[in-house]
């Protein structure tokens, strides 16, 4: 009877090739590889998320890919107001609204002090009312005026947008327009357009903005805050985004959301955990300045 020799040798190419395209594949684009290959599918059954359009599991891999959305994420400096719009002063003395005096005793005690707007300044020294400068910063944004608390309560059924966002920018959400999935939002002080796409990307929703009197948008906030949720989380601390990172990989292991989405509101890095049929849950950390400067280069 004859003996049979076995050359392993001769299948360890088949050996590797198979493990390459089941096994230890490397990440690439398209997600993690613990969720791109059916070996992994198959032996790991890992919990798996959606971000930026790729699938990756619940673990290191999404804790890494939170800190690459994060470092894309659009700069968190607040958006300034383009050097071509007319400047406040200038407008509210082209309509006859303030003297060349009083503009000029406004702008010498700004620069005394070193600190606060024209507005306030023209505000503080009783040269001007508080709807006239809300409407002379609407002529500057281009964009329509709210007025009355009535107007306000078609704001109740919106999107939800994390309070201390709305806080650190001034602004409420006015109305929903579901037809056309159109977020109205107001601002007491400058239309902040960069949050407004963060709110986009975060609500799926198309958003327009308007102006409203500092004292409703105050009332209003102070109504969202009493019904504030435990869906809401702000770290105000100033962790860095690694600590950051790996606090949202903790609460995707135990929460386990279909979807998380990254931006930049204002000045916070905004998470947000999605799932089919609950509210959505939001993570803001405030980033120390430092890591907010380096984003901005």
């Amino acid at each position: 009877m004859g003996t049979a020799n076995l050359h392993f040798d001769a299948l360890q190419p088949a050996w590797q090739n198979f493990r390459q395209r089941f096994g230890n594949a490397p990440r690439s684009a398209n997600g993690c590889a613990h969720v791109e290959t059916l070996w992994n599918r198959w032996i790991r059954r890992a919990v798996r998320v959606l971000l930026n359009g790729s699938e990756y599991c619940v673990g290191e891999c999404i804790e890494q890919a939170v800190v690459e959305a994060i470092l894309a994420a659009p700069s968190l400096q607040r958006h300034r107001s383009p050097s071509h719009r007319v400047p406040l002063g200038l407008m509210l003395l082209s309509r006859q609204q303030i003297t060349a005096e009083q503009l000029r005793s406004a702008i010498a005690a700004q620069r005394t002090a070193g600190s606060g707007k024209l507005g306030e300044w023209l505000l503080s020294l009783g040269y001007v009312e508080q709807h006239q400068i809300t409407a002379a910063l609407a002529r500057q944004w281009s964009c329509p005026v709210l007025r009355g608390i009535s107007a306000l309560d078609a704001g109740r059924r919106v999107p939800p947008i994390p309070v201390a966002l709305m806080r650190s920018c001034a602004m409420i959400p006015v109305g929903y327009v579901e037809s056309s999935a159109t977020l109205h939002i107001a601002f007491a002080d400058a239309i902040d357009y960069p949050v407004l796409y963060a709110i986009e990307k975060m609500a799926g929703c198309h958003t327009e903005a308007c102006m409203a009197l500092p004292e409703l948008v105050q009332c209003r906030l102070q109504e969202v805050s009493e019904r504030h949720t435990e869906n809401e989380v702000v770290f105000e601390c100033g962790m860095d985004i690694g600590d950051f990172a790996r606090t949202v990989r903790s609460y995707c292991d135990r929460l386990e959301p279909t979807e998380v989405r990254v931006t930049a509101g204002g000045r916070y890095s905004w998470i947000r955990l999605l799932w089919k049929h609950r509210p959505p849950v939001d993570l803001l950390a405030r980033l120390p300045e430092s890591e907010n400067a380096s984003l901005t280069k």
